[in-house]
């Protein structure tokens, strides 16, 4: 059984595993019709891998990749996270990634719960951000006919056991500085991956890539 942590000001009085939260949700265009996207997501294990860079991304089944995020941490105490996700086949455009737990999980520190929703949908030309601008740039007189949306939001929850020494912090600073760290990697990671993956895709089809407002980002409460 978990203890209730007691917080004070001299630190939490028992070690326990510590839960930090937190919501995203964004959104990237891509320049093509919504069957050509269908067909570059269904053919992840082209490019997964490569796009998740400089994260380590390792194949994990048919529809899965074991994940290394990179090394982060705060008040003195760092990890270098690894989780294992799943992407299952989509049902009316509507797809869903969650972490599953790996052999070594039973020993690790920390656990994570991962779980990422994203849906299709076609807008018109009018409402796709600064798309005019990036093709005159690129002197492209020819706009697409369709434009795909992505819309995504991603739910995260990590539960970590930390070393004595960070339990003589208070419950109230473990507590904020981790759900603080756990939004700025999100804001660091996601963007960075959003952005490969238009560049991918829009370089595969000879298409300019999208500006930056064309990919968004943002935590929810």
């Amino acid at each position: 059984m978990v203890e209730e942590a007691t917080d004070n000001a001299n630190g939490v009085e028992c070690i326990i595993p510590v839960k930090f939260q937190t919501r995203f949700v964004g959104m990237m265009e891509m320049y093509s019709d919504i069957e050509t996207v269908r067909d570059y997501l269904r053919n992840h294990k082209k490019w997964f891998v490569r796009c998740a860079q400089p994260m380590k991304a390792t194949p994990l089944g048919d529809n899965g990749y074991t994940i290394t995020i990179g090394n982060y941490g705060s008040l003195g105490y760092y990890l270098q996270p690894t989780m294992s996700v799943v992407l299952t086949p989509p049902v009316n455009d509507h797809y869903i990634m969650y972490s599953v737990a790996d052999e070594n999980s039973s020993s690790s520190p920390y656990a994570i719960n991962y779980r990422a929703e994203m849906n299709l949908e076609t807008i018109p030309l009018a409402a796709a951000k600064g798309i005019e601008t990036v093709f005159r740039r690129h002197d492209i007189s020819s706009l697409p006919a369709t434009i795909t949306r992505i819309n995504w939001h991603l739910d995260l929850t990590v539960t970590i056991t930390f070393p004595p020494f960070i339990y003589k912090f208070p419950l109230s600073v473990i507590q904020k500085t981790g759900n603080q760290l756990l939004r700025q990697i999100i804001k660091h990671v996601s963007p960075r991956f959003s952005y490969k993956v238009q560049k991918d895709f829009h370089q595969s089809l000879s298409l300019p890539i999208p500006p930056k407002e064309a990919r968004v980002c943002y935590p929810v409460e």
